[in-house]
């Protein structure tokens, strides 16, 4: 309920917000929010009316689960396509801690470490091939190599002619995001696909003709059981096992930017090289958070208002849709000094806030809807970070390295073209 003490909401007054977010795509609420010199605006997404919030304070309002909910913020087609329906993206409460629960139970230090391992391997597989090529896609290449080593960390069986395949339509989910047209019908298609895929094999595991091993993702999504003791829907059990290997592919996209960054910043490269040549990881630690920080991945995020509240004196009233800036907070200058300089060394003095670094959300691994795999991500982006620059050596020819951040997801344009792979010594 409003009374005279509310503030006025500074308001978008563009017919449909989303239209703006297609065609701004990650700058969409930053804009906004500097033009209004305001952390917080009233826009209207998917037809109805929506607050969009964004900084520090507005990150961890957006993960204060007595004001603030994820169930039904998410729109059908985005499940249908990236996340599945009924996922952990999906729940709140009771429900969602106790699926996160079993995300983070693979998250233990034994497990992040194989995963690292299986990731050079893989590396080191690819670059013997590409010494025989002249020329690849590093995107695609990415996209195989975790591929194959999210598949085998999980512990699902993948013969390697289906490689490509998978890796595509794990690809294809991640594209579909903010896209519409063919893109979001691949991505749809994808899923299905991959779903029926996934849903046989959880199948076969039940039935004892599979055998996962006990600490795979593979056993723990096929014998889970819900808070009624009951094992999940055979394809929620599936939409689960694609939420921990399609993430994993999608790292895909942080490899390709960590190489864009080596490219157009040599000195922190040769900061990055003699660091790891004295056998100090730290700045390697630092580049690739930076880099998470820098590029895009994630634009912005949703959830809807549980109860009536009033924050910084702004009415929210119970329902309404509440959309929080990832993209602008990671470059907001109240947060990071010169956000648009690429600077590792930033985070030699950095907090650690779960409120300001957020490209893969905010708050608590094991409360909120923060990714699970975060921990993952930046073991995995750090693996192949020193695989570019300490294992093998590689031109980079002419060519469009532009990204556009009306497109969403993000990619450079060329996809990152490198030429003359040869392993080092």
């Amino acid at each position: 309920m409003t009374n005279n003490k509310d503030k006025a909401i500074p308001h978008d007054h563009t017919i449909e917000g989303g239209i703006g977010l297609l065609s701004e795509g990650y700058e969409f609420a930053m804009h906004r929010r500097q033009e209004f010199k305001s952390n917080i605006f009233q826009t209207r997404m998917l037809g109805q009316k929506a607050i969009c919030i964004g900084g520090k304070e507005g990150a961890e309002l957006f993960y204060n689960e007595e004001l603030l909910q994820r169930g039904g913020a998410i729109p059908k087609r985005i499940q249908k396509s990236l996340f599945g329906e009924k996922g952990v993206q999906t729940l709140d409460g009771q429900a969602h801690m106790h699926r996160k629960k079993l995300f983070m139970s693979l998250m233990s230090p034994e497990r992040l470490s194989e995963i690292q391992e299986l990731v050079r391997q893989q590396w080191e597989a690819a670059a013997l091939k590409w010494q025989s090529t002249d020329q690849l896609v590093l995107f695609d290449e990415a996209q195989q190599v975790l591929c194959r080593a999210a598949c085998q960390w999980a512990g699902v069986p993948l013969q390697e002619s289906d490689v490509k395949q998978v890796a595509d339509d794990l690809g294809d989910m991640v594209e579909s995001f903010g896209a519409v047209g063919m893109r979001h019908r691949r991505g749809r298609q994808a899923r299905r696909r991959t779903e029926q895929w996934i849903g046989n094999l959880i199948q076969q595991i039940r039935e004892g003709k599979l055998e996962a091993p006990e600490q795979t993702a593979a056993h723990a999504m096929s014998w889970h059981r819900d808070l009624e003791g009951n094992l999940l829907d055979l394809k929620v059990a599936a939409v689960e096992l694609i939420n921990i290997i399609r993430p994993i592919v999608a790292i895909g996209r942080y490899v390709v930017f960590s190489a864009v960054a080596l490219h157009h910043y040599p000195e922190a490269r040769e900061k990055l090289v003699q660091s790891l040549q004295s056998g100090d990881h730290t700045y390697s630690q630092w580049f690739v958070q930076e880099v998470r920080r820098f590029y895009p991945f994630t634009p912005i995020l949703g959830a809807q208002v549980r109860k009536d509240f009033t924050w910084k004196d702004h009415p929210f009233e119970e329902g309404t849709m509440v959309i929080l800036d990832v993209y602008g907070t990671t470059h907001d200058e109240q947060l990071w000094q010169q956000p648009d300089a690429f600077r590792p060394e930033r985070f030699e003095h950095w907090g650690g806030s779960p409120f300001d670094l957020i490209p893969q959300g905010g708050g608590d691994h094991y409360r909120n809807h923060r990714c699970a795999g975060e921990w993952l991500t930046i073991d995995v982006m750090r693996v192949s970070l020193e695989f570019l620059t300490t294992h093998i050596r590689y031109d980079v020819p002419e060519q469009d390295l532009t990204i556009d951040l009306s497109r969403m997801p993000a990619i450079p344009e060329s996809r990152f073209i490198m030429s003359h792979v040869q392993m080092q010594n």
